[in-house]
């Protein structure tokens, strides 16, 4: 009867712990137009989304779905500066450039 129990509770945390992750990414700009479909998250969800969306998209909305339908065809329009907020990678340098001899 123990085995029963075990198995019924790794069952159950398993259903409880797929629920934590969605299938699809929505971001509603202010006057409702969609302006990023994808898979992946638009912002770092390490953090509290009423912290991280409106400094990338002001007055915009997140919405998040366990199913992917029409989450096949991704759309970005995010600001360039905030395209990278979701992701690891590293912003590229500044370089300083020289100063054109025609200038002074």
């Amino acid at each position: 009867m123990p085995a029963i129990r075990y198995a019924a509770a790794a069952l159950l945390a398993g259903f409880f712990s797929q629920g934590a992750s969605a299938a699809c990414y929505l971001v509603y700009s202010a006057d409702q137009q969609i302006i990023y479909r994808s898979q992946r998250p638009p912002v770092d969800l390490a953090r509290q989304v009423h912290e991280t969306l409106p400094r990338t998209v002001p007055g915009g909305t997140l919405v998040f779905s366990l199913d992917n339908y029409g989450c096949e065809l991704e759309i970005n329009r995010l600001p360039a500066s905030a395209s990278m907020a979701g992701t690891s990678a590293q912003p590229a340098r500044m370089t300083p450039r020289r100063a054109r001899a025609d200038r002074s």
